[in-house]
């Protein structure tokens, strides 16, 4: 009777249950704005064979199901005060905050969703080598709230594809979130910065002791 009781635990101890392994997780790392900046892989940018066109967007959204695409997610996300959306995801009243310029806006047509890094300096900086889908999520990255930012048609478009060597916000007193939220997109994104940005990051960062940058790495 013992030994068939020992069989049957021996038996029991060999059963194989199924295992799931998740994929590891890419931690959010918080570092001093000078920490991160001295982190940005240095690189020679180029543009060559740089076509708008290679990033897809704006897409259907975060959320496919609610009729809006990223610009309009982006808008509603970044409201102060929330617009009334309507059929076709058309957005009316609302007010939001244009950092760059420290000017208020309310009229959803008077923004530009900036990409915080543009898609110009990006393909210098690392994706040129992408695949069309990773431009894509480049190009309508939700899954940061510094990625994509609201802010007036006038400052965006003064802003173009510059980088920070070459173009700063207006309001000097936002330099510091500036520079970090470019250095937390391209560690997002693992895209290199030329010497000349990372001088003039630099010298952003010494005045910014208190400023820290938070990213999480896209796999």
């Amino acid at each position: 009777m013992l030994k068939a009781v020992l069989r049957g635990l021996a038996a029991a101890s060999l059963t194989v249950l199924p295992l799931t392994v998740s994929a590891p997780a890419h931690a959010a790392e918080t570092l001093p704005l000078s920490e991160a900046v001295a982190g940005l892989p240095l690189g020679t940018e180029s543009r060559d064979g740089y076509d708008r066109d290679a990033f897809r967007h704006w897409n259907a959204g975060a959320n496919p199901s609610d009729g809006c695409n990223t610009r309009a997610e982006v808008l509603i996300s970044e409201a102060v005060e929330p617009p009334a959306v309507g059929p076709s995801c058309r957005l009316t009243g609302g007010s939001w905050w244009s950092y760059y310029d420290q000017v208020w806006v309310t009229s959803a047509s008077g923004l530009d969703i900036d990409h915080m890094v543009p898609l110009a300096e990006s393909w210098d900086s690392g994706a040129s080598a992408w695949t069309a889908q990773r431009r894509e999520a480049y190009a309508n990255d939700q899954g940061a709230a510094t990625s994509l930012v609201a802010v007036t048609a006038r400052s965006n478009r003064s802003k173009a594809d510059q980088d920070p060597a070459q173009w700063l916000p207006p309001a000097a007193e936002v330099h510091c979130r500036y520079a970090a939220e470019w250095v937390a997109t391209k560690l997002r994104w693992s895209l290199t910065a030329d010497e000349a940005e990372v001088a003039t990051l630099r010298e952003v960062a010494a005045g910014c002791p208190d400023q820290t940058v938070t990213y999480e790495p896209v796999a």
